[in-house]
């Protein structure tokens, strides 16, 4: 008796000729479950796609398609990878029934206001918040048709400290981040900021003072899981290597609070988590433990001295940081297994 045919659905990509974009392509190909399909890249229609992603030695023999919805008719599920600010025009071609996924920051921030502060122009309207370890986000996020990716830098930030201030241990209204990211983190467009000669042999900050667009978004979600408004300074700084986000991220400790207290509310809500690892007391997240999976690392710490919760997480801007987690969020979405084609093993050295 011959075996029943694995029926996979097909998985569109737009925006795939973006880092982002091609690692979500990397990652269904290991996919048991999804299939690729469609591979959209505006000015990049009708190239080869090993022409900017050579490692896709098995797509060889694709080039990428135009960006419009006839493209991408008949996929299951739809990757946006756009710039900010271009996927909800796209998104609104698609049908309702089609699973979106919205790598970029459209969708994201309930507040119209913050969107026109820090991206300009009117919010296109807020989807499901695809973090599925904060609070309840993976019940919202089960059956969901259009879910909005978190950004690389929240993504570390938030999962560092929302157990911290659901539990009441920091104070919310002082909350100050620094955090590294590895150059892909600013997308594939050439720029002499991110030229080698620019970016080797030193850090850089960069739009300091508050500027930086993720400041509300992890105001947002820091707010959800404290039920308090949260402020934060945020502080992001641009590191001379391909992959990887060192976040750190500090708050004001509340009355009595102990090292071994923020441990236990960190293993309280992620132990039982597939691809967040609390590391053992003495170990510090490193960026280089977590590339090309889809964990996020986290140690924690109360500085007496200074009375603050210190809490350092790593993790691979382009998996979890964005490509991993758009997959996690539609492993949920499909009714599929949440690690599907994901692992929380990284590539070290």
């Amino acid at each position: 008796m011959l075996p029943v045919a694995h029926h996979q659905l097909v998985a569109a990509v737009v925006g795939a000729s973006g880092y982002a974009g091609g690692e979500v392509v990397r990652l269904l190909l290991g996919h048991p479950d999804l299939q690729v399909g469609p591979l959209a890249a505006g000015r990049s229609a009708g190239k080869y796609v090993t022409a900017l992603h050579p490692h896709l030695v098995t797509l060889a023999d694709r080039t990428f398609v135009p960006t419009d919805a006839d493209a991408v008719l008949g996929a299951d599920v739809v990757f946006l990878a756009l710039p900010h600010g271009e996927s909800a025009a796209f998104a609104a071609t698609l049908s309702s029934d089609v699973v979106v996924i919205d790598l970029g920051a459209d969708h994201r921030l309930v507040d119209p206001a913050h969107w026109e502060q820090y991206y300009g122009g009117r919010h296109a309207g807020t989807w499901t918040y695809g973090l599925p370890e904060l609070g309840d986000a993976r019940k919202e996020i089960t059956g969901a048709t259009r879910i909005a990716n978190p950004g690389c830098y929240p993504t570390g930030v938030i999962l560092g400290l929302a157990p911290l201030l659901a539990a009441g241990l920091v104070e919310p209204d002082d909350v100050v981040v620094v955090a590294a990211s590895g150059t892909t983190g600013a997308g594939r467009k050439a720029s002499d900021a991110l030229s080698a000669s620019t970016v080797i042999g030193q850090l850089s900050a960069y739009k300091i003072g508050g500027a930086h667009q993720h400041t509300p978004e992890i105001e947002q979600a820091l707010g959800r899981a404290a039920e308090a408004s949260v402020t934060v300074s945020f502080t992001p700084v641009l590191a001379p290597m391909p992959r990887g986000i060192l976040a750190t991220s500090t708050a004001r400790l509340a009355e009595g609070v102990t090292t071994e207290l923020l441990a236990e509310a960190l293993h309280g809500a992620y132990d039982q988590e597939p691809f967040v690892q609390v590391l053992s007391a003495g170990q510090t997240p490193q960026t280089g433990a977590t590339i090309g999976s889809n964990s996020v690392h986290l140690q924690v710490a109360a500085d007496l001295h200074s009375g603050r919760a210190v809490v350092v997480s790593a993790l691979d801007n382009l998996v979890k940081g964005a490509a991993g987690q758009a997959i996690q969020n539609a492993n949920l979405a499909l009714g599929l297994p949440e690690t599907a084609g994901l692992t929380s093993i990284g590539v070290a050295p």
